[in-house]
């Protein structure tokens, strides 16, 4: 006979615990036996109980348990139960963060991280069969749109596996923020109901509400070259600036400005000369609102760095050359202030497109979204890869459903306020795939092939490759934990299976686009892992936390424009560009929807520092003890730097990035 100690975790979410009973058994080596509980958890709690066992079980494999409900079945959110047997010195953990639904067995093997070669118990390998072969019936590839990767199988959230849904408390709080948000926008509507809107001072009737301090600097600045230009590099979108390497062969010099092409030449031999090109944009559609044709335009910035670390606008083209306009006129700071201010303002609205389609849904949230599938479908619970992934993909799959049914579907959000809506920038998203390469997705080759390493104002570029060498170092600790050489990464079969299912399915055979579709080594293994959790963390961070600051006051980034490009400088004037920018009904709703999707979520996980224990062994915990340290200290180095600058980047502030993609 032996005494176990049992103790069972619930979660803590709004109606994790259940009226149902619940019943154990402990299964071991050498037998198993049924546990006389009367076990009703309760949300948020840890119950712990000694039962004796009548037998040795020997070292204990799974634990089993069934919850049996009468009338109604209600759900149970398990956390972790842990068991310490006769004599043991550590307790063994089997965790579960699951819902437990229905009357049927679930089995929870103990939580030790193990590869499909070494079970040297053929029941983990019986058990991790089974279990994937549930899962990929449960998770299934769908296609949203021809062209765009996979995604997971759901018209709406209700459709989704129970255990990717919101927990009921973030579910709450995204319905209430809506709705909140909806009402805020009906007062702003009649309040500006009898006033007028052809000054740039009327965007003052509606800058009221939740905004942030940085808002208010954009706000009072977002006139100045200045601000313009600091944008590329540390504002809401930093993935598109490059430095040049020849003059782009679509800007056309009429004559005239021969000292213009004098400066970018010498900017250009100095290594000073910066671009951000939109021709991505070129000959999309643009949409139609409530009857109202918009418009959409491919500009081209050329940009000097100054000797200060200042990035300045030295000429713009909004649109490229045509056989109708072989030379489109050029936009320079010297122009009439309402033409230069109208041209920046073609540029911003154009960044708002690639900003939300290109480098925010597609690099971050799809991408993130085939990683969260196929991490279900191909890896079973003991992988240590899956239990290094899992945190980093909670709630993806439902805030995707959730954007594909309410922010880009038919009649959604980008229909009712955004130029590339109404079609184009489904088109846009599958330009856009073209340049998904895997060096896109990985800041140290990115920032190089940006030619943007070493800049000292780059605060993004700093940041990202930080905190990007920050979890190489957490996940190549995890990775020398279970592949001691590189024969052992080439004979998982589970592991080369999840590569494929990534590249060849979810993102459509994305291997002529750099990604592999095997892994054979380490360096390999742990590069590829490293991007899929900067991906689904720090990237996504950078990109989503600044529509908060750039968008809230709408001159600075228009959602749509109303009217053509201006073809003459003279003729532009307050009531063109007044006539250009998003009228008070788009207004209103950009700034709804910025802050609600851009604000801090209150169920917030920081970069590493989820609570569920995955990883039962020291070394495991040791790694990811060691991932928080470096994390707290780079929030020390940055958050000291920022105590220095005019404009503070806190967007890759670890504490600032969640832990996986939620809104």
């Amino acid at each position: 006979m032996g005494r176990y100690r049992i103790r069972v975790a619930t979660g803590a979410w709004l109606f994790s615990g259940s009226h149902n009973r619940v019943q154990l058994w402990l299964v071991g080596a050498c037998g198993e036996a049924e546990l006389q509980l009367q076990l009703r958890p309760a949300r948020g709690q840890e119950e712990e109980f000694d039962r004796d066992v009548p037998k040795d079980l020997g070292p204990l494999q799974f634990v089993k348990l069934r919850k049996h409900h009468s009338l109604v079945d209600d759900a149970w959110f398990c956390d972790l139960i842990t068991v310490r047997g006769p004599g043991a010195c550590e307790e063994a953990a089997f965790p579960c963060y699951r819902w437990v639904q229905g009357q049927g067995v679930l089995s929870l093997p103990e939580g030790t991280a193990r590869l499909a070669g070494d079970n040297a118990l053929d029941v983990f390998q019986k058990h991790r069969e089974k279990e994937l072969k549930e899962r990929q019936k449960l998770y299934c590839w769908d296609t949203w749109k021809e062209g765009l990767p996979l995604t997971i199988a759901a018209g709406c959230q209700d459709d989704l596996p129970p255990n990717m849904r919101f927990h009921e408390d973030k579910r709450l709080d995204f319905e209430w923020a809506l709705k909140a948000g909806a009402l805020e926008m009906v007062l702003k509507r009649v309040y500006t109901l009898l006033s007028s809107w052809d000054r740039l001072e009327d965007f003052d009737q509606i800058f009221w509400g939740q905004k942030s301090a940085l808002a208010e600097k954009v706000h009072q600045r977002w006139r100045d070259d200045e601000l313009f230009g600091h944008q590329f590099l540390n504002g809401a979108n930093p993935m598109l600036l490059r430095r040049s390497t020849s003059l782009p062969s679509r800007l056309v010099l009429p004559p005239g400005l021969e000292a213009l092409g004098a400066q970018l030449d010498r900017e250009l031999q100095n290594g000073s000369l910066f671009e951000a090109d939109f021709i991505l944009l070129d000959g999309i559609p643009a949409n139609v609102i409530r009857g109202e044709k918009q418009y959409l335009a491919a500009p081209l910035v050329l940009l000097r760095m100054a000797p200060n670390g200042k990035l300045l606008p030295v000429v713009i083209q909004i649109q490229p050359p045509s056989p109708s306009t072989p030379t489109p006129p050029l936009f320079l700071p010297s122009d009439p202030p309402l033409a230069w201010l109208l041209a920046k303002a073609w540029v911003r609205n154009a960044d708002f497109q690639l900003h939300q389609l290109q480098y925010h849904l597609l690099n971050t949230h799809l991408v993130a979204e085939v990683i969260a599938v196929a991490t279900m479908r191909r890896l079973p619970g003991l992988h240590p890869v899956f239990k290094l992934l899992i945190p980093h993909i909670r709630y993806t799959m439902e805030i995707n459903t959730r954007a594909r049914s309410q922010l880009i579907s038919e009649g959604g959000i980008f229909d009712k306020a955004v130029s590339t809506g109404g079609g184009g920038h489904v088109q846009l998203l599958r330009r856009a795939m073209a340049q998904l390469t895997y060096h896109s997705l990985c800041p140290p080759d990115n920032l190089a092939d940006r030619g943007l390493l070493g800049i000292p104002s780059a605060l993004y570029a700093h940041d990202a490759l930080r905190l990007w060498g920050i979890t190489a170092r957490y996940v190549e600790g995890i990775v020398h934990l279970f592949y001691h050489r590189d024969d052992i990464v080439r004979g998982d079969p589970e592991l080369q299976a999840w590569c494929r299912e990534i590249t060849e399915v979810g993102l459509c055979q994305a291997q002529d686009r750099g990604f592999p579709v095997s892994f054979q080594s380490q360096k390999q293994l742990c590069h590829f892992l490293t991007m899929c959790v900067f991906t689904c963390t720090a990237q996504h961070g950078a990109i989503n936390q600044g529509q908060l600051d750039w968008y809230a006051w709408v001159p600075n980034a228009p959602c749509t424009m109303r009217m053509p490009p201006p073809t003459t400088k003279e003729d532009v004037t307050m009531t063109t560009v007044m006539g250009s920018l998003p009228d008070v009904r788009q207004a209103c709703l950009q700034m709804t929807i910025t802050w609600h999707l851009g604000r801090r979520q209150p169920d917030m996980v920081p970069l590493g520092h989820h609570k569920e224990k995955y990883f039962s062994s020291p070394k495991a915990k040791a790694v990811l003890n060691q991932f928080q340290t470096d994390l707290e200290d780079l929030e020390r180095e940055i958050t000291a730097r920022n105590e220095q600058l005019d404009l503070p980047y806190d967007y890759l502030k670890p504490s600032h990035i969640e832990n996986s993609v939620t809104i």
